[in-house]
């Protein structure tokens, strides 16, 4: 997870270092400004910062506006003030200024965005896996929401390739908060939130760990009536568009919508298409081994659609130039859910022409995009219009 050392220049073999910071559990992020070292560390998924002398003696902790994500803290030796970016899930990225040598943090400049942040709220909570694993999971929602099981809520992760799920501004998700929407993020093992040891935990034959764990969130988020059953939504999208339709195939009760974006569908086939082969440090493959084989089709999407079962309304999203997860992977999964679901839950696939896995989408389709996925969540939440904006 990282650590500072020190060592004589004439001298720098290993064996003569000496931790001037030494290795925490946490992943540490070091910068340098002002004359100290700033150690940035993600502490179950929120930023901690750690300011230290040259020495390695700690000066303090600062005192960050919230709990979310910090990043900055470089510059140099001369400087008097140190910059940094904070941001959260109801704060948009603001840049704040750092007296170093008092520790205090002044608003320096935020964004013109039609949105009140002070009238939203986020909890962080702790939940226990199928295999009593401690996840973390934050919440977020209308000051004053009361829990009484009601609340249109959609539960969103990812967990897998190292990658952390650190709080940070949609406008988007201001959208859904301000029709009185609850948004949940969990940060699923297979994730980078706990280091290396975190993301192996959620690879390969250790998959299903991924699953377990949003299964508990949403269990959470039902059990404490945040929501139910009838008012939940999951959402991912490429790797997490894997872990929704691993999800809604494995426990088809636990969600009344399901929105799986350019999701990684076919799993026993996913490495012969594109870039497919390159994440096989992470799922392996089909061709492994027998094991392998059976494990993977224990939980692949198109493979897990049963005949008869009533499957979540579901809306599947694409691109027709997808080249990173192709589009044939949603394709199969809703011609499969298509033809084989039980009851008047819809199954429709939504593909974006000349679009790819995402990155670049200009903001009028942003906002196209947006409106029919809300929308098809609440009506199928059974609102026949907006809940009252707040």
């Amino acid at each position: 997870n990282k650590r500072i050392v020190s060592v004589a220049a004439q001298h720098p073999e290993p064996k003569n270092w000496v931790d001037l910071i030494p290795e925490t559990k946490y992943v540490l992020a070091p910068s340098t400004a002002s004359g100290y070292i700033f150690a940035h560390y993600m502490v179950d998924a929120v930023s901690q910062v750690k300011q230290y002398d040259f020495t390695g003696r700690l000066i303090r902790e600062i005192k960050l506006p919230g709990l979310g994500t910090a990043s900055g803290f470089g510059g140099k030796i001369e400087d008097k003030t140190v910059y940094y970016t904070f941001s959260n899930y109801t704060t948009p990225p603001s840049i704040y200024a750092l007296n170093p040598e008092k520790g205090e943090s002044t608003l320096y400049k935020k964004p013109a965005i039609d949105f009140n942040s002070d009238a939203y709220e986020s909890k962080q909570v702790f939940y226990t896996s199928k295999d009593s694993t401690k996840i973390p999971m934050i919440i977020t929602y209308k000051k004053g929401t009361v829990l009484n099981g009601n609340n249109p809520t959609i539960l969103y992760g990812y967990g897998g390739f190292n990658i952390s799920l650190t709080p940070s501004f949609s406008i988007a998700n201001a959208v859904w908060f301000e029709q009185g929407g609850v948004y949940a993020v969990p940060n699923l093992r297979g994730g980078g939130e706990y280091g290396e040891a975190w993301h192996l935990a959620g690879t390969k034959m250790n998959k299903q760990n991924v699953f377990d764990d949003f299964i508990a969130a949403a269990e959470y988020l039902i059990t404490n009536k945040y929501t139910s059953s009838k008012f939940l939504a999951i959402r991912g999208g490429s790797n997490g568009g894997l872990l929704v339709g691993a999800t809604m195939t494995q426990r088809p009760d636990l969600m009344q919508v399901a929105l799986p974006a350019v999701g990684v569908m076919d799993m026993l086939r996913y490495h012969t298409f594109t870039a497919g082969a390159g994440w096989a440090y992470d799922y392996g493959t089909a061709d492994d081994s027998k094991e392998m084989f059976e494990y993977i089709l224990a939980y692949s999407p198109v493979q897990n659609v049963k005949e008869g079962v009533k499957y979540p309304a579901t809306l599947v999203t694409t691109g027709d130039h997808d080249d990173r997860v192709v589009p044939a992977h949603s394709f199969k999964f809703a011609a499969q859910l298509q033809a084989k679901q039980k009851g008047n839950n819809p199954v429709l696939i939504r593909i974006e022409t000349n679009a790819g896995h995402g990155a670049g989408t200009p903001v009028s389709k942003t906002i196209e995009q947006y409106a029919d996925i809300f929308g098809f969540t609440l009506y199928n939440m059974g609102y026949n219009e907006l809940p009252k904006k707040y």
